[in-house]
This record gives structure tokens, C-alpha cells and sequence, in this order.
């Protein structure tokens, strides 16, 4: 591949070096012919003595020595300790006394997977995965988040006067729903995480699906005492939906909710210093009506949820 600053292409270079060579061109004339300095063009025209027109292409910019790299046995000992103990870079420099950025170029030479990318259990890399169509696979899940207290909790006034979830503000419960091929998204907020609660929401969650044109076959679920009571299997069985749950302590299989929890979290729940627990409420409404219609989804090519539903014209609040 040409350098993106090379003066001229393998063709520029063999037409140069035989003016040089062949018709007996002064290198400074040929310099000035082809905008070349003349170093280049004596350089260009020896390779051509050399090595014929073999010598106009591209040679690695690599160093022929690199006396001041990592030794191959610490690197093979950097890539042990992150394949056993699946470690990042600050650690493992700990561990065998190096520089973090040394571990972190040890690391990306021999492309070991991030660590986000892993399964933490297994240190296999997570396979990502997509259902074809909506309604395919809906994720469910429950956020537990501690309410504001009025006049504000630490964010709005500090540690020191803030007051403390203990103080009896309590705790608000957000039941929410992910569409696994349009990450279209449904949430409420509850008062508990009862199996009543959790079937009421569902519900509701299914009726605004289905305005939008998205028929629900399988519900992925965590092991809550909620998601595992006969209530809940007996309605899903009732309308015709499959429940799946995931393994134990592998919340990376309801992925996708998980992370749509991570984005409420940060641009709805604590991207605000809210003064009360209605402040927030009162915002979340407009916030997951933006997210499925206008925010931009990186896995959906910046494309909002909406796009990839044909009948989403409005949000429960």
C-alpha cells in the first residue's frame, strides 16, 4: 500500500530512476522534473540499479533491530498472567513490576481480546449476537436505584449534605423491556419488584410492542424470585411465549437490557442533580421517548430504535 505521504507512486518512481539511469539525466534535473528532493532521486535511482523495477515498491518501515523491546520471555510470561488471571494492563505491570503502556503494547501485538470483550468465567471472547426480526426475543429486567430525597441527595449537595438512602427515602424499581433487534425499549417505575408488579408492567409492556407492530415470541429473563414464580410462566404460557432464563450469575446473557440499564443510569437517572425524586420522574418520560425515537444506537449504525419498527408512533410515560 502507498504511503499516504509518498511524493510519487511506484510508477512516478520508475519513470524518475530511468531518466537517471537509462537516458542519463542529471539526478538534479530529474528532481526538478518530478518535485522530488535530489537525495530521492539518487535514492530511487540506485534502488533501480539494484534491484530493476523490484526496488520501486514499498519496503516495511519496521526497524531492522529493536534492541530496546519487550524480551520475548516477558512478553510470554504478560500473556500467561492474562490469559489465567485475566488481568488488565495496570495490574499485570504490577504484578511482574513494568510499565502499564510496556503490558499494554504486549497486549495489542499478540491482539489479545479486550476485557470487555470476555466472558469473565470462562475467558472465552463474548459471542455478540442479533435476533433477524422484532418480537423475536424481548430482554426483561429490573433496576433497583435509590430514590432523591426532597432538596437533594449528595449529587445536588455534596457528601457532607446530602442525606443517606438510610435517612428513608427508599428505593425505585425500573421494570424495563428491550426489544433484542431494534433495542426499541419499554420501562416503568414501581414501587417493589413483586410478581404482581412484574406481570402488571409486562402487560402493559407487551400492549405497547404490539401498537408498534411487534409481535413478542420469547421473553429472556434473569433467575428473580419474580421471573421464577408460576404467576409469571402461567401468563406468558397464556399468551403464547416462550420464557427463557439465564444461566446463574451470567447477567451477560440479558445483554442488551443490561446495557440499556447502563444507559439510563447515565443520561436519564445521574445526568442531572436532581432536587427531588419527582424532578427525575417528571424527566424520564421525555428521556425514553428521545431514546427510542431520536438518540443515535452505535450497534444500530446511529440510527434510532424506531427505525427499525414500522408502527412506532408514540411512549408510555
Amino acid at each position: 500500500m502507498l504511503h499516504r505521504n509518498a511524493p510519487l507512486s511506484e510508477t512516478g518512481r520508475l519513470r524518475l530512476a530511468r531518466c537517471i539511469v537509462v537516458d542519463g539525466w542529471p539526478p538534479r534535473r530529474a528532481a526538478e522534473r518530478f518535485q522530488v528532493s535530489h537525495t530521492t532521486a539518487r535514492r530511487w535511482a540506485a534502488r533501480y540499479r539494484e534491484h530493476g523495477e523490484a526496488g520501486m515498491r514499498d519496503r516495511s518501515s519496521r526497524p531492522h533491530a529493536s534492541p530496546r523491546r519487550t524480551p520475548t520471555r516477558t512478553e510470554r510470561r504478560i500473556v500467561k498472567v492474562r490469559v489465567l488471571k485475566r488481568w488488565g494492563p495496570a495490574r499485570i505491570a504490577y504484578l511482574l513490576r513494568l510499565n502499564p503502556s510496556t503490558v499494554h503494547r504486549v497486549l495489542t501485538r499478540y491482539r489479545l481480546a479486550r476485557l470487555a470483550h470476555l466472558d469473565r468465567t470462562t475467558g472465552r471472547p463474548v459471542r455478540r449476537y442479533e435476533r433477524a426480526a422484532p418480537g423475536e426475543l424481548v430482554h426483561v429486567d429490573i433496576k433497583k436505584l435509590g430514590r432523591i430525597p426532597d432538596g437533594g441527595g449528595h449529587r445536588a449537595l455534596g457528601r457532607a449534605a446530602g442525606k443517606p438512602n438510610s435517612t428513608g427515602t427508599g428505593y425505585a424499581y425500573l421494570h424495563n423491556a428491550v426489544d433484542d433487534h431494534s433495542r426499541l425499549a419499554y420501562s416503568e417505575i414501581h414501587g417493589d419488584e413483586r410478581k404482581e408488579t412484574a406481570i402488571a408492567f409486562w402487560t402493559r409492556a407487551r400492549a405497547f410492542f404490539a401498537e408498534a407492530g411487534v409481535t413478542v415470541e420469547r421473553v429472556l429473563t434473569d433467575n428473580g424470585s419474580c421471573y421464577r414464580s408460576k404467576l409469571w410462566a402461567n401468563t406468558l404460557a397464556a399468551q403464547g411465549i416462550t420464557h427463557k432464563r439465564t444461566r446463574p450469575y451470567r447477567p451477560q446473557t440479558n445483554g442488551k437490557v443490561e446495557r440499556f440499564n447502563r444507559t439510563l443510569l447515565d443520561e436519564w437517572a445521574y445526568a442531572t442533580a436532581y432536587r427531588s425524586e419527582a424532578e427525575r420522574r417528571e424527566a424520564f418520560g421525555p428521556w425514553l421517548h428521545s431514546y427510542n425515537h431520536h438518540r443515535g444506537h452505535t450497534a444500530l449504525g446511529g440510527k434510532p430504535p424506531a427505525s427499525r419498527v414500522t408502527n412506532l408512533t408514540g411512549q408510555y410515560n
